[in-house]
């Protein structure tokens, strides 16, 4: 019998509303909510999605920008309600999207790290064990003390990569994670997503460098549009849509 899918996309659409007038001030949007004169474009972002990722699987989704990549690894990750459709998710998911968003910019790392690991149900004594592997692996012991608004995005992101994929969890979801930093850094990344593959993590990636999703990746989902327009093995999908042209 064949093994249910740790993650099950069956026919997501995303609806959005994006506001067509320009609003110049608070006031003259409640105005114009209290006359029932906002107006609103709908914007659909996915189409009747559907897929599987099957447990240790390492699944890439590629598209052009504005084709749903992030917005379906959002729903994924929970962090959206898709307005059609449903996902099945077994296990327990460490999202990669937007690293560093749980941050105070006030405080500092190493404050930021014990309030980061509160978030994800981490203990002080667990964070403390793990101090030093955090730091050292983000390359920050120079700015322990320094408040987080100082950093630049990179340090951001290595900070918040490094608390991350501090626990092996059962799903990693990656978007564009892998340009955090300069080139050595992203290596390292990679290393430690293999490192976690290697281990049984199943890894939904986001990527704009076909080399890398074709190195790292079973199989891929194109998204053109909203729409899936391919679903298979990595190479001569990645292929083609290397020589396709946004439409």
């Amino acid at each position: 019998m064949e093994e249910r899918p740790i993650i099950s996309v069956r026919n997501v659409s995303m609806h959005f509303n994006l506001m067509t007038e320009r609003i110049n001030s608070l006031k003259e949007y409640v105005i114009n909510f209290a006359k029932g004169k906002l107006l609103y474009q709908d914007f659909i972002a996915l189409k009747n999605v559907s897929f599987d990722v099957k447990k240790g699987e390492v699944m890439g989704i590629i598209g052009f920008n504005g084709s749903g990549k992030s917005t379906i690894l959002k729903i994924i990750a929970g962090v959206l309600r898709p307005t059609e459709g449903s996902v099945s998710v077994r296990g327990t998911i460490a999202p990669l999207i937007a690293l560093g968003a749980g941050f105070d910019p006030e405080l500092t790392a190493e404050e930021n790290i014990y309030l980061n690991g509160a978030m994800l149900g981490h203990s002080h004594d667990f964070m403390k064990g793990k101090f030093d592997e955090i730091i050292d692996f983000a390359e920050l012991r120079d700015f322990i003390h320094v408040p987080v608004k100082n950093f630049s995005s990179g340090m951001y992101a290595r900070l918040g990569f490094a608390i991350a994929t501090l626990v092996k969890p059962d799903i990693l979801i990656a978007d564009e994670i892998l340009a955090v930093g300069d080139f050595r850094f992203q290596e390292k990344c990679e290393a430690k997503i293999n490192q976690m593959i290697s281990e049984g993590v199943t890894v939904v990636l986001v990527s704009h460098s076909t080399d890398q999703i074709i190195r790292m990746c079973n199989r891929v989902v194109w998204l053109d549009h909203g729409n899936v327009k391919a679903i298979g093995e990595t190479e001569p999908i990645c292929d083609q849509y290397m020589h396709s042209s946004p439409s």
